[in-house]
């Protein structure tokens, strides 16, 4: 049911989302790769930047519904720790030790949204879709959206996006500072690798200015970890009441 792909290649790491046949969608396991991938990273001093992308043309579809019990109680232990296990993982991949890229072709959907947010900075399709999805399916968001989001698109895109369930193209997400640029589909990895390689000329100091970005200019309001447990009893709420209706 899908797998993360850690590869390496002149001082670059590329993590690949690796579950096409459903559109990359997450699982909690996946979620556990992501973080051991993440600690192999940080323990090559040779890697000095990172790329996150997804197999087969799209990024992240959100969650792997295969493995979504919609009917389980989120709070029971097994639940809770699968959950866990996602939410963990885009917060490693906040604090990998290297800058990162997001490379967004196709659709950033839920977790995929979390996932493209988690790094420092996005190159998405023109024709990309941005969406986070939570309220239209009836869910409190999750992974700490409210403020991974709001640290990058500011307030006004931040309540558009996970209040008014608004959807986002590449274009428009680059017009309005959630992406550095959007780029034909075809050019998305190319580009993100070609910035990947600057940071990685030099890992050690790549990884000591990554370390003063992200204590000057962190999440605002409180920490992303915090933010984390903040939502995560309301989206359990919400997932309940969704299931009783």
């Amino acid at each position: 049911m899908g797998s993360i792909v850690l590869e390496k290649a002149d001082g670059v790491a590329t993590l690949t989302v690796d579950s096409p046949e459903v559109k990359n969608g997450l699982t909690p396991q996946m979620g556990r790769e992501l973080v051991a991938a993440c600690e192999e990273i940080d323990a090559d001093p040779a890697i000095g930047a990172a790329v996150v992308r997804g197999a087969g043309g799209t990024f992240c579809s959100g969650a792997d519904r295969r493995t979504w019990n919609p009917g389980a109680d989120q709070a029971e232990d097994t639940a809770f720790r699968d959950t866990g296990a996602v939410y963990k993982a885009f917060v490693r991949v906040g604090q990998l030790a290297v800058p990162t890229i997001a490379a967004v072709r196709g659709a950033a959907v839920g977790a995929g949204i979390n996932l493209m947010f988690a790094t420092d900075l996005r190159v998405v399709a023109e024709n990309a879709r941005i969406l986070a999805g939570f309220l239209r399916i009836g869910l409190h968001p999750g992974g700490g959206f409210f403020t991974i989001a709001g640290r990058t698109a500011g307030r006004e895109a931040t309540a558009a996006m996970g209040l008014f369930s608004q959807e986002v193209d590449g274009r428009r997400a680059a017009e309005i500072g959630l992406a550095w640029a959007a780029v034909p589909d075809a050019e998305v990895e190319d580009t993100a690798h070609r910035l990947a390689a600057e940071p990685a000329k030099d890992p050690a100091l790549a990884r000591e200015a990554v370390r003063s970005f992200r204590t000057e200019l962190g999440p605002p309001g409180i920490g992303w970890d915090a933010a984390v447990e903040f939502e995560r009893a309301t989206q359990m709420w919400s997932q309940r009441r969704r299931n009783s209706r």
